[in-house]
């Protein structure tokens, strides 16, 4: 069954731009891009530094220190030096808040 915790409001995080939030599970980045909502560990798989803050390629993020690559969409490593993938949560927005499911 689905745990949806409130995280921010929509109007705090506009299309094309993130945020990043703590939470029970760690820090996780959460995406606004042109197909809705996305979220995923702040945690690049390769040496656990913080990933949100790399640039974003389409629905890609890229890691700040090594380059590694993952999908947004589905929290797939894409390039090395990172062979694991990350976790996603589910999101969606209801009433103006954004919300992400804890129980994966």
């Amino acid at each position: 069954m689905a745990e949806w915790v409130d995280v921010g409001l929509e109007k705090d995080c506009p299309q094309g731009q993130r945020i990043v939030v703590d939470t029970d599970a760690g820090k996780i980045g959460i995406f606004h891009l042109n197909q809705g909502f996305y979220a995923i560990e702040d945690r690049c798989s390769h040496d656990n530094g913080e990933l949100a803050s790399g640039e974003c390629d389409g629905d890609e993020i890229i890691c700040p220190r090594h380059g590694a690559r993952f999908c947004l969409l589905n929290g797939k490593a894409l390039t090395p030096p990172a062979y694991e993938d990350i976790e996603v949560f589910a999101v969606r927005v209801h009433n103006g808040m954004i919300q992400i499911d804890m129980d994966n």
